[in-house]
């Protein structure tokens, strides 16, 4: 299979790496937004070719699927243009800015049948995995979760019109982990502001601090703040309350405490190897069960984050 990467930063490298580990694949090409970025990471692997334009590495090569790693501001043609082809596509979140263009791209997407995978790996996770099992017969009555840590050093991410703010480019993540454990979001209403970063660090737009309530389809309710403020270690998770406990979901452990038990499970798997493994199975074979987060199911996620961004600044609550 012949792969081609759209973006040469680190999710891009990653995905290279354990694309390459697999038997009978091969990234034929990379696609940067200069010669010097697509030829720099090419160049780590052998017989691959450096394209500055997405449309001239699609039209001469002949790619079994491309990968698409870019940040938020930068979606749109890209996918066109492999839409356009019939090339099933993995997409890193978020998948736009807004939830216009996504509704505009998932239409082509429909009518062409594509296979598609988006980088939601929290789903991927022994953590989620074994989540989902144990909160069977158990009554959520709320859940909350977080993304506190310090603001990434590019130039993109502190603008508004580049990433989107923290809750669409980072904490995507806990949304898309309350919709897979717990179920559809109805009413989000946000509260968001500038305390610190916009003082420390120039051309700051976004966002530092924010807080986001949302009620669920099954009742219950939940809270998803974020902070990029912080200088130390920071914290990442999703707490759920049950009638049984409380389970705690992180990036490497699920923590389950009931009455006088506590159960801890530490991920032993990589969730990365599991979306490509299930990516690449789903374009070889067309059987797309292991496929954890389509195209189709990510614009949910992507609502919510729109949706908080527009309560944030109208101060009023958005039904979803």
């Amino acid at each position: 299979m012949k792969i081609g990467m759209i973006g040469t930063g680190w999710f891009s490298e990653m995905h290279c790496n354990l694309l390459e580990q697999m038997e009978g694949v091969h990234v034929s090409a990379v696609c940067g937004t200069s010669m010097e970025k697509a030829e720099r990471l090419a160049g780590k692997w052998r017989n691959v070719s450096a394209y500055e334009n997405v449309e001239n590495m699609l039209d001469q090569e002949k790619l079994d699927a491309v990968y698409i790693c870019v940040p938020p501001f930068a979606h749109g043609e890209m996918e066109k243009s492999v839409i356009a082809r019939n090339i099933p596509f993995f997409i890193e979140k978020p998948i736009a800015l807004d939830d216009q263009l996504p509704a505009e791209l998932y239409a082509h997407i429909q009518e062409k049948s594509l296979i598609t995978s988006v980088g939601y790996h929290f789903r991927y996770t022994d953590a989620a995995q074994r989540a989902l099992k144990l909160l069977q017969g158990r009554t959520v009555g709320m859940a909350l979760g977080t993304w506190m840590g310090d603001m990434p050093r590019v130039g993109w991410w502190r603008k508004q019109e580049g990433s989107g703010g923290q809750f669409l480019e980072q904490t995507t993540h806990m949304v898309d982990l309350l919709r897979y454990t717990l179920g559809e979001v109805t009413e989000v209403y946000a509260a968001y502001a500038n305390r610190v970063m916009h003082q420390v660090e120039e051309g700051v737009t976004v966002a530092d601090v924010g807080t986001v309530t949302l009620k669920l389809a099954s009742g219950a309710v939940a809270n998803i703040s974020n902070t990029c403020i912080v200088p130390t270690s920071g914290q990442v998770g999703l707490h759920i309350y049950t009638d049984q406990g409380v389970m705690e979901i992180h990036s490497n452990q699920l923590v389950d405490r009931t009455k006088g038990e506590t159960y801890t499970l530490q991920n032993q798997s990589n969730p990365y190897v599991h979306e490509n493994e299930a990516f690449i199975h789903a374009v070889r074979t067309g059987d797309t069960q292991h496929i954890r987060s389509t195209y189709q199911d990510a614009i949910q996620s992507q609502r919510i984050a729109t949706a908080a961004l527009h309560s944030a600044a109208t101060g009023v609550p958005v039904k979803l």
